[in-house]
């Protein structure tokens, strides 16, 4: 039972990463931007807090050099695409090829640096109930925050005014144009907030999830959570539930692996890859369904009078 708690709580920890970011590439595309770069955010984010919190020591400083750092890439992004429409799926490839290239230039010198020692983050009391403390009471507060976040977003897409805007501009941006809203800023504030998040989840993955800085330390979960935003079907609770499905094929290697199955670890390693192309797969065999949830107006440019 101990080790079901273990490989709970590790997924719990694995999914958040995924969550954070795949919930900001959700803000993205609900006003209709796509953004490929976040690989390349949550690189340079994750550099960019490993850093902050090395010559600093404050992990709130480390999130906030994080989500600056994605946001920035962001606004670059978005400046491109939303501004003088350029494509979004070429920018967003160059974004994520900048990001991995720049992280690992930025980051040479703190390869082998350490973070100082942390405090516990367990939960009083709880922390100390049988299997349930292991498994959910002793995390960092972000694996919460993560969580009501998505209660957050799910409750703003459906029930706030800036929320419907929001959806509005993703849906028929002309409309929304019409109707007197600045599409064009709507699209830019959400790329912006999209990327934020991207890099709150990169400055998570170096500063908590595994303390050091490794060139390409992301190692895909960027990609992974842009296909979180289709398996989820666009909806932020599903978003959240995917998270925790692909983290926990991710610790499961670990899991077989410490359990002694004899399975080459680089099969082990492509499990969260294959699961992806897998859900993927079986969800474009109904394309209706994809096209009813999908924001209509996602990937497509918008110029006003046009």
């Amino acid at each position: 039972m101990e080790t079901y708690a273990l490989l709970l709580a590790a997924t719990l920890q694995a999914g958040t990463v995924l969550g954070l970011a795949a919930l900001g590439l959700l803000i993205n595309e609900k006003a209709g931007v796509v953004n490929l770069g976040a690989e390349g955010m949550m690189l340079c984010a994750a550099i960019a807090g490993f850093a902050t919190v090395v010559h600093t020591g404050s992990d709130v400083l480390g999130f906030a050099a994080g989500m600056l750092a994605g946001a920035l890439m962001a606004a670059g992004f978005g400046a491109l695409v939303v501004g003088l429409n350029t494509n979004p799926y070429a920018t967003g490839l160059a974004l994520s090829l900048l990001g991995s290239g720049l992280s690992a230039f930025v980051g040479v010198s703190y390869v082998q640096a350490k973070l100082p020692e942390r405090s516990s983050h367990a939960v009083p009391w709880l922390s100390d109930l049988p299997w349930l403390g292991e498994a959910l009471f002793k995390h960092h507060p972000m694996v919460y925050a993560v969580i009501g976040l998505t209660l957050f977003l799910t409750w703003w897409f459906e029930h706030s005014r800036p929320g419907l805007v929001l959806r509005a501009v993703g849906e028929s941006p002309q409309s929304a144009h019409a109707l007197g809203h600045p599409v064009r800023r709507i699209r830019m504030a959400a790329v912006i907030a999209g990327g934020a998040l991207c890099g709150l989840a990169g400055a998570y993955l170096s500063v908590i999830y595994t303390p050091l800085w490794v060139e390409g330390m992301v190692a895909g979960k960027g990609w992974i959570a842009l296909a979180l935003t289709t398996f989820a079907t666009w909806r932020a609770a599903r978003v959240l539930w995917g998270a925790y499905l692909f983290g926990g094929v991710t610790m499961l290697q670990f899991h077989l692996q410490a359990s002694g199955w004899e399975i080459p670890s680089q099969f082990l390693s492509m499990w969260p890859y294959l699961a992806t192309i897998l859900v993927l797969a079986l969800i474009s065999k109904n394309p209706a369904w994809i096209k009813a949830n999908m924001p209509a107006s996602l990937g497509k440019p918008f110029t006003p009078g046009s």
